[in-house]
């Protein structure tokens, strides 16, 4: 369902961020992302051969994280092809102070300790979080799609539990999917249901 119509406007700037998840060969995730920003007016540049088109990419930035099942990093590649500034594309190497790390709990202060103000690039720092998310999209994807092929009350909890609205212990998504974790009304306890007001009281 769309947006409601707005009032009438003018295009300024379009931000496009994709990320993808691969499964590989070897037993460890490919995740890529990319952004990349165009303005919908030519505007002047010095670096750019005095201009930067309408159209044309003024930040194009990409990044590719190598993980294991562990969530441990195991290789990094990134990469800028368009930026307003000529010294833009030296900063990605220093991306590679990521092999090792882990992705999870502490990710946005590990990278902020890495990559804050002039030790990174603003873009791709940002990038790593759509990226990091879409890695756990990636892995659970296939191991939501593992136990679903299990009755109801033998599928493991979800890692995410209790992280969103849907995902609440006491919703009925986790009632329906994941019995054993159910925490509302009509939950059960070894084996016999529990109504409500036992579980307040």
């Amino acid at each position: 369902m769309p947006l409601s119509a707005p009032v009438p406007r003018q295009l300024l700037h379009r931000r496009v961020v994709q990320c993808v998840g691969y499964r590989r060969e070897d037993g460890l995730w490919d995740i890529e992302g990319q952004i990349v920003d165009t303005k919908a007016y030519s505007f002047p540049n010095e670096d750019r051969g005095g201009v930067i088109q309408a159209g044309e990419p003024l930040h194009e930035m990409r990044i590719r994280l190598t993980v294991d099942d562990q969530f441990q990093i195991r290789d990094v590649e990134a990469r800028t092809d368009a930026a307003p500034f000529g010294l833009c594309p030296a900063i990605a190497s220093r991306y590679r102070q990521l092999i090792g790390a882990r992705i999870g709990p502490g990710w946005s202060l590990k990278l902020k300790e890495l990559f804050n103000g002039v030790q990174g690039c603003t873009h791709i720092t940002e990038l790593l979080g759509p990226v990091a998310t879409t890695f756990f999209q990636t892995l659970y994807g296939q191991r939501y799609d593992e136990e679903d092929a299990k009755p109801a009350a033998d599928r493991a909890p979800p890692p995410v539990l209790n992280t969103c609205h849907a995902l609440a212990s006491d919703s009925p998504v986790v009632k329906k999917r994941w019995p054993r974790v159910y925490s509302g009304p009509d939950r059960e306890v070894d084996g016999h249901h529990q109504p409500l007001l036992d579980s307040i009281t």
